[in-house]
């Protein structure tokens, strides 16, 4: 058999219909990623400073000497241990809670066939239309008044438990990437709805539920409003404690970028542990397209 030998140019040639990106498409890159990065390099950079850095021209550009001391002093003021303990519970209950929730019913939503399925779907695509302020009133009687829950964290936990985006994103996503020959092949084996739900469903499901998780998890650590209607300042979250700083006749500005700093981290850390799969299924959606 004649083997026919491959160039050296071939070798390292790219795919037909393919274009290796060139020195342009990186700089642009590299600009937008610095300008990204920039915001929160400052920020850690400023919080190192004392009060005079904070609007000095030009900015400085290295870290200084001051950011233990900033950081003792916001733990301290802000009670930011208090802070971060209680948004932790609440982020990582809410997120798991949300999550699970809205596999279930997206599940129900997008395999399963029961009546007023679709009357149900329009229901809950309808509240998300409804701005959650219209409640905010109701709702703070019924914590206050019949629950007795203000100033506790369930307050905060309870009515975010569930989201109507969480459920109509898994029912979009579950529908095309769950094949229905892949449920009928596990009853076949003997699976119960439960055990399809566990085995089948949120292995498939891990893609869209790793960016829910995100996105949950950044949208109840940075909620203000709310928390600070229900919990008060004496049993604050992070985003409360900040603006314990940000109060008062004078405010200090590094005092302020340390605890943003440090309500920054949880989030980053979050996206790694997270990132791999949000990548996946970015990567896996764009090989179906």
């Amino acid at each position: 058999m004649n083997v026919i030998p491959v160039s050296r140019a071939h070798r390292g040639s790219p795919a037909p219909g393919r274009r290796r990106a060139g020195v342009p498409t990186y700089l642009l890159l590299g600009a937008i990623v610095a300008l990204s990065v920039f915001p929160l390099y400052w920020s850690m950079v400023a919080s190192s400073q004392d009060d005079s850095a904070a609007g000095r021209w030009p900015p400085p550009l290295l870290p200084g000497t001051h950011l233990l001391a900033n950081l003792r002093h916001a733990f301290a003021q802000g009670a930011f241990g208090l802070a971060l303990l209680n948004s932790t519970i609440i982020a990582t209950t809410v997120t798991l809670s949300v999550v699970l929730t809205s596999t279930l019913a997206g599940f129900a939503f997008a395999k399963l066939r029961f009546r007023g399925r679709s009357a149900m779907l329009v229901f809950l695509v309808v509240t998300m239309m409804v701005p959650a302020q219209l409640g905010i009133i109701p709702l703070y009687i019924m914590m206050a008044q019949w629950l007795g829950w203000t100033g506790h964290l369930q307050a905060v936990i309870v009515p975010a438990a569930t989201s109507a985006f969480g459920v109509f994103l898994m029912r979009q996503y579950l529908s095309e990437a769950l094949p229905n020959e892949l449920l009928e092949a596990g009853r076949v084996d003997g699976c119960s709805t439960t055990r399809l739900y566990w085995h089948v469903v949120l292995p498939a499901a891990r893609p869209a539920a790793a960016v829910l998780a995100l996105f949950t998890f950044m949208g109840a650590w940075n909620d203000f409003f709310w928390p600070l209607l229900a919990l008060g300042q004496s049993n604050p979250t992070v985003q409360v404690a900040l603006s314990t700083l940000a109060g008062g006749y004078y405010m200090s500005y590094t005092l302020v970028l340390a605890g943003t700093l440090i309500s920054t981290a949880p989030i980053l850390l979050v996206f790694v542990v997270l990132g791999r799969q949000i990548i996946g299924g970015i990567m896996q959606g764009a090989i179906k397209a």
